[in-house]
This record gives C-alpha cells, structure tokens and sequence, in this order.
C-alpha cells in the first residue's frame, strides 16, 4: 500500500476522498466526538460508583486515553489511511484475519454507539417535547443522520461545529450555575472529595474509571479521517491531543461542580445528573432548554460516529476486507454512499433490539479490543521507515497503554463479553464466507 501522503489510494477505481479537513475542523471533530452524550448522561453512575470525588475517575480515564491516543497520534501519521485501526494490524500483523477482526471490532463498536445514541435521543430527552414510540423515532434519527453524512464531509464537518458549541456551551452552563449556587451559599465543596463508604475508595475509582472511560472514547474515529486531512503529520497530534486535553479539563470542570450542587446519592438516582443541577440553581433557565441542549449533544455524537463508520466500512473495502462495493463514492459529493447505507441499516437493527445500556457496555469492550491491538501495533512496526515525517511516540506509552487496557477489561461484566463475543462470531463467519467466495474465483489463495 502506497504511503504518498497525496494518494488516497481509493477503493477500485472510484475518486479518493477530498482533503477537505483543516486542523481546527479536525479539532472540532475530536472535541465534538468526546464531548458527547457520555458525560451528559453517566455522571450520575459516577457518582454512584465513587461518591462526590467524581473527577478522580474522570481524571484516571483521560490518562488511560492519552497513552493510547499516543500511539494513534505516530501510526495515523505514518499510515494516513482511511480504515484505522485495520490498517495498522494489517500492517504490524501482517495476517488479513487479525486486520479484519480489528476492523470489524471498530465497526462494531461504532455502529453499536450510532445505535445506543439514538435510543437515548429518542428517548427520555425527546419525550419532553413529543410524545412518539422509542424506535420509529430513533430510526427516522438515523435516516436523518445518513442523509447528512452523505451530502459531504463539509457539510457534516459545520453541523458538528454548530452542534460541538451548543454541547460545550451546555456544559460551561453547568459549571456556571455551580457557581452561582455556591456563591450563595447553598453548596458544599467538601463533597467533591468525598468518597463512597461501600468500598476501598482505590477499587472505586477503578470502577468508576471504567464509566468515565466512555466519555473519552470517540478520539479514535479520528484515525479513519486521514485521507481527508491536509498536512496530517503535522496537523493530526496537535488536534488530537489538544481536544483531549480540552475535554479533560470541561469534564473535570463539570464533576466538580455536579458534586458541589448535588449530592451524590441524588446524582445516582436520576438519569439526567447536569438537569439536576439546572434545576438547582433555579436562575431562571427552563429545564426543556436544557434538555434541548442534551439532544443536540447526542445527535453530534451519533453523527460523528456514523461518519467513522463508513469511513472505515469504505477503508476495509479497500483493503478487500470487505465488498469491494463497499468501497463505492457518490460522483459529486464523493462520500461513500453503499457504506453510509450498509451501516445505518445495521445501526437501525440494533436501535430497534437493544438498550442503551447494553449498548454502552459493549462499544467500550470492543474499543478495547481495538486499543489493545494498536497499541501492539506501533511497538511492532517501529522499526517500520517511511519517507516522510511523522509523530513518534515514546516506546514507555504504548507500554502503558496496555496495561490500561488489561486492566478496564477485568472490571468488565460476563455478559458484556458475552454480548462482545457474539458480535465479533458475527464477524469471523463473514470473514470466511468472504473467504470462500474469493477462493472459488481464485484457487490460488491460501488460508491465511
């Protein structure tokens, strides 16, 4: 595979991808990507795992981010490829069923969230202003979102900037009226650093870790916009890390004031913990405006996902990990259309069969399985020379990274694997189905 940083090296014969994406879209991107529906909707079972000290866990997830970003931040610059994580195992590996089994765990991972997000905004959120059943709302959401993201990149890239101010703004609101509650006197500070009695407050922070670990999850969908990035070598680390870092600093910000607000057991018993504090400071700001506020917040992370999703759909066509019509783009507005639509019908089955919850859950496994593999990845092809400049991470990180990861995925549930177990059999049997369809064409292939 060709590594000319101005060649897209586009599936079949189709136009490759516009490089349309500057540095402070690419930003934008990130930021509205982690800044999502994760910290409007799980501080409260935050809280509920490590008392008012909610910003500790906050503070140990974006670590654990920051070491794997490190290594997408080296491999996305020496492999800008639309595909991710699937390229760098195919790459490191060398074996196209590792590739493909990553891929499809990113996929997996991103067409579940894209799901989960639009049974939450068709939920509760959506309910305070119409009264329509759950599904056929979150799969007109979908449909909504599908038609977006094929009209173009651009055009998907300024209603995540619209959409990325209104969910920051939401959350600067909340630190705000902290503020002004506890300078009236009515809050208690104390409480941000108190811890739960139920258990070792280290195992707390543990497994209040895992949760906050979702919010910050979103970064990676970034490594699948490489072919549309201008000056990705240099662009691509300062975004990354600096959207982070930002959405760090909000979270950490929104923790501390939820806890002044609210106590901590009344964060656990409601699933809108930042309305709760709205309603607390009681200034005068309509609880339906701020929940207006949430749903824009989980449309721009539906919207970022799905457009991760098909790129990385179109990618693995590339790589003929998938059907190569996969890999197909409109003439004009060259986005990839057969992608687009192929992974918004899946989103819609699983909007239509799972909950939120059991959604959430099982997107971060598969990250982590994702994580684990590139991490493994940027060690395995450091010895790996390309002719033109890229980020390098220290050898240290990656190392890190991987024991972050080991130790996320022991705090996960049985039927959180099992759930992840299903998804990627799902996977396996299309591999060898696609497999044995090309060995039929072509005796010649071997297993691999």
């Amino acid at each position: 595979m060709s590594t000319d940083l101005n060649d897209p090296a586009a599936p079949g014969d189709s136009p490759g991808l516009r490089r349309a994406v500057t540095g402070k879209l690419l930003f934008v991107f990130i930021l509205g990507d982690v800044l999502g529906a994760g910290i409007y909707a799980l501080v409260g079972e935050i809280a509920g795992e490590v008392g008012g000290a909610v910003w500790v866990p906050l503070l140990v997830a974006l670590a654990m981010a920051m070491l794997t970003a490190a290594s997408y931040a080296e491999l996305v610059t020496k492999y800008p490829r639309a595909g991710g994580a699937a390229v760098f195992a195919e790459r490191a590996f060398g074996r196209p069923v590792v590739s493909f089994l990553v891929g499809f765990s990113m996929l997996a991972a991103g067409v579940t969230s894209a799901a989960g997000l639009s049974v939450a905004f068709a939920g509760d959120y959506l309910g305070a202003f119409l009264d329509v059943p759950t599904v056929p709302a979150a799969l007109v959401f979908l449909a909504v979102v599908a038609l977006l993201n094929a009209r173009g990149i651009k055009e998907s890239m300024r209603a995540n900037l619209v959409m990325t101010v209104v969910e920051v703004s939401g959350l600067v609101l909340v630190v705000v009226l902290a503020c002004i509650v506890l300078g009236r006197g009515d809050g208690d500070l104390g409480r941000t650093l108190e811890f739960t009695d139920a258990v070792n407050p280290a195992v707390a922070v543990l497994a209040a870790a895992l949760l906050a670990f979702y919010s910050f999850v979103g970064f990676e969908t970034s490594a699948n916009m490489a072919e549309e990035v201008r000056d990705v070598h240099r662009v691509y680390p300062r975004a990354l890390f600096l959207s982070l870092a930002t959405a760090g600093a909000v979270y950490v910000a929104v923790g501390l004031a939820v806890s002044a607000v609210v106590p901590a057991s009344d964060l656990a018993d409601t699933s809108a913990p930042l309305l709760a504090v709205v309603s607390a400071a009681d200034v005068g700001v309509p609880d339906r405006l701020f929940g207006l506020v949430a749903l824009i917040a989980v449309a721009n992370g539906a919207l970022l996902t799905m457009i991760m999703a098909s790129r990385l759909t179109y990618g693995m066509a590339g790589q003929r990990l998938l059907p190569a019509v996969a890999g197909q783009v409109l003439p004009r507005r060259q986005t990839p259309w057969v992608a687009i639509v192929a992974t918004t019908v899946v989103a819609m089955i699983l909007a239509a069969t799972g909950t939120v919850a059991a959604l959430a859950e099982t997107v971060v496994l598969l990250l982590l399985i994702v994580f684990v593999s590139t991490n493994l990845a940027v060690l395995v092809l450091r010895k790996d020379r390309v002719d033109h400049p890229h980020f390098r991470t220290p050898v240290i990180l990656p190392v890190l990274a991987l024991i972050s990861c080991g130790v996320l995925a022991t705090q996960q549930t049985t039927q959180t694997w099992l759930r992840a177990g299903v998804l990627l059999l799902v996977g396996g049997v299309l591999y060898a189905a696609m497999r044995w369809t090309r060995s039929l064409r072509s005796p010649e292939i071997v297993n691999t």
